[in-house]
């Protein structure tokens, strides 16, 4: 199975969703001519166009993608070819209704937008089925096409069905996965509030109830949704690996939490033959640079460390938030160079012409409704000429830092109903922990709870668990011996607490990481809304909110920083506890900003990481491998800036400038 787009097959990847079917054929010949002025070398085609392809059932139209896969080629333009399965045509729906899917209030959706698919539904399957074996069969030894886009952005905008048909697949699922009935009433905890099963066509989606359902039901239903749309991508797949060998296949993920929560990527990422991703800023008043980095470093862990692709991002505004800001002038450029210096083989965008109709107008495009005149498009050919630059630097990997533990399952445990506090928010302590080790120029590998075994503490000093409320048995194990053999754990409040059935471990908290943190936690104290704490940490005094806990140290576990007010005053509020050659620490409360950044500096101090001496907001991240190394300094300031290279030198950074220094080996 290939795991990437071959070296010899395509330079650094750069262009969009190209969507020639909103436009007459005389438009193509500038598009494909204004392509190659740009330096475009592969566009996402076909996304949308299965109306276009198969406008009545049975009857294909191929003559127009015919026509510009071979414009395309001719140009020495590549595509990645898609398999339209996001947007069934309306005569689809108009035969099965039963397709569109149901909402836990037992609404169907209608027809009209995306992405509005039940993925138990067997028309749905056997027709996304016959149209990737069509593709396949006329494109899949076209030599243009040098990559497989299967679907679009799965869980966009709904992933989770609550129909009959998903009603009697998740009775196989839950049968397969458990085996008896006992087994499940064990898993799930039946026994409280009286709802053991006895017979499985007793068991139901978790649909609307006068009160909370079952969560070890809702977590289960959240599987169970996220495999089915994950086996109709693998059929696609495994389809198109028949009819086009060689040919990577991948989807495009949305791994950044800000931007899904509905799949479980460490999963997916099993499953495709490249990663790649779509990235967009979210204007929601943080820094918007900050959470790029962590996606794109969170995408190259996916993928094992290996380069991935960034498939789509904005060349400036979108149009779906509330308020949508152009991007500044070089901030294209930035926030392109930035995915390729933590991993991405180019830089894609939705999309190449913008659309005059549709729900997506106003959003930006490498050709703007003001063509070629614009800024956008002078920074699009200028950016184009940059990546061609760097061509060389395909395959190499970039050089990670720090770990931390991020787990998707987790995040869908944790944010159901009857929690300590409804403000427990794994995504905001993840974006917390990563901001802080942002600012200390630290480049982060993520990696699952169920992958923590291999974890070297002579590649990786420092592991950080942000929060990880569902916690399988198994990191009891390996945190031990990531610790003992001389790494330094930082762990965060209300982790480790219940295993992956959403069933609290036995004995006292925090459950699973109780014995590698050598302390017990007897309460949890959530704060009210408005309510602080301050922490007493040596002469510092920080300042917390939302959680504190009343935590009892054991033997070994030295208390590092106390709660000075509040209903815990006195207690820990962070913990350190030597266990071998390394070391974990504890923080029990919320931290941010200065606050949190300076348990993080204790931690850092103690696994021996001196972070780079660089202004805030500038990044320095390095990829390296056989073609040389290659350091990226990404000034996202309006200040020149001056960085140390490895020979002493100083060199200039412009004010939001992206400057490469290249050394080869």
């Amino acid at each position: 199975m290939p795991s990437a787009i071959p070296h010899d097959r395509l330079p650094l990847a750069f262009g969009g969703d190209y969507n020639p079917e909103q436009w007459p054929q005389e438009v193509w010949e500038e598009d494909v001519r204004l392509m190659r002025e740009a330096g475009v070398t592969l566009v996402s085609l076909g996304i949308f166009a299965w109306a276009r392809i198969e406008p009545r059932p049975g009857e294909y139209d191929f003559e127009w993608l015919d026509r510009i896969i071979g414009m395309l080629h001719e140009a020495g333009i590549n595509v990645d070819l898609a398999t339209p399965t996001v947007v069934p045509p309306a005569w689809f729906y108009r035969a099965h209704p039963e397709a569109l899917p149901v909402t836990r209030e037992g609404v169907r959706m209608g027809f009209g937008s995306r992405g509005a698919i039940c993925h138990s539904n067997p028309h749905y399957r056997a027709a996304a089925a016959e149209i990737t074996s069509r593709l396949g069969e006329r494109y899949g030894r076209h030599p243009a096409v040098v990559l497989w886009h299967v679907h679009n952005e799965y869980g966009a905008p709904v992933l989770t069905c609550y129909c009959d048909t998903c009603e009697v697949a998740f009775r196989g699922w839950l049968q397969d996965r458990y085996g008896t009935l006992g087994a499940l009433n064990q898993a799930w905890g039946t026994a409280f509030w009286g709802q053991l099963y006895g017979d499985w066509e007793e068991i139901g989606v978790p649909r609307a109830t006068p009160t909370v359902v079952n969560p070890a039901q809702q977590l289960d239903f959240h599987r169970f949704a996220d495999g089915q749309a994950r086996a109709n991508f693998t059929a696609e797949r495994d389809i198109l690996h028949h009819l086009s060998p060689g040919v990577p296949v991948t989807t495009n993920f949305m791994a950044a939490p800000s931007q899904c929560q509905s799949i479980d990527y460490w999963a997916w990422a099993r499953e495709v033959d490249l990663v790649t991703n779509d990235h967009y800023l979210i204007t929601d008043g943080r820094r918007t640079h900050v959470n790029l980095a962590l996606a794109a470093d969170l995408t190259r862990s996916l993928a094992g460390g290996d380069p991935w692709l960034l498939l789509e991002h904005s060349p400036s505004g979108v149009n779906w938030q509330p308020h949508n800001p152009a991007k500044e002038p070089g901030q294209m450029a930035r926030n392109s160079l930035g995915h390729v210096a933590r991993g991405s083989e180019g830089a894609m965008f939705f999309q190449w012409r913008q659309s005059r109709s549709g729900a997506e107008k106003f959003h930006s495009s490498m050709l703007p409704h003001g063509g070629t005149g614009t800024r956008v498009w002078r920074e699009v050919v200028e950016l184009g000429g940059r990546l061609a630059d760097l061509t060389d630097l395909r395959g190499t990997r970039t050089r990670a830092d720090v770990a931390m533990v991020w787990s998707w399952e987790s995040w869908w445990a944790q944010s159901l109903e009857w929690r300590p506090s409804a403000d427990l928010d794994a995504r905001e302590r993840l974006d917390s922990f990563y901001e802080a080790l942002y600012d200390r120029h630290l480049t982060v590998d993520f990696f699952a709870p169920d992958a923590l075994s291999a974890l070297d503490p002579a590649r990786y000093r420092l592991l950080v668990v942000p929060q990880l409320y569902s916690a399988p048995a198994s990191v009891t194990a390996d945190l031990e011996r990531y610790v003992s053999r001389g790494g330094t754990l930082l762990v965060s409040f209300f982790s480790g607490i219940v295993d992956e059935h959403d069933t609290v471990h036995l004995g006292a908290y925090p459950g699973a990481l109780r014995d590698v943190l050598g302390l017990t936690v007897e309460e949890f104290d959530p704060l009210l809304p408005g309510e602080s704490v301050t922490v007493r940490m040596g002469g510092e005094v920080l300042h917390a909110d939302l959680w504190s806990e009343y935590v009892v140290p054991g033997d070994g576990c030295e208390t590092v920083a106390v709660f000075a007010d509040g209903r815990t005053a006195g207690r820990p509020a962070l913990t350190r506890r030597a266990l071998g050659d390394g070391a974990a620490w504890y923080l029990a409360t919320r931290l941010t900003g200065a606050d949190l950044a300076a348990v993080v500096d204790l931690a850092l101090a103690d696994a021996g990481i001196t972070p780079a001496d660089l202004p805030r907001d500038v990044e320095l991240v390095v990829r390296e491998g056989e073609s040389g190394t290659y350091r990226f300094a990404v000034n996202h300031t309006d200040a020149e800036v001056k960085v140390v290279l490895p020979d002493g030198s100083r060199a200039a950074v412009a004010a939001g400038a992206v400057e490469v220094f290249r050394e080869p080996r």
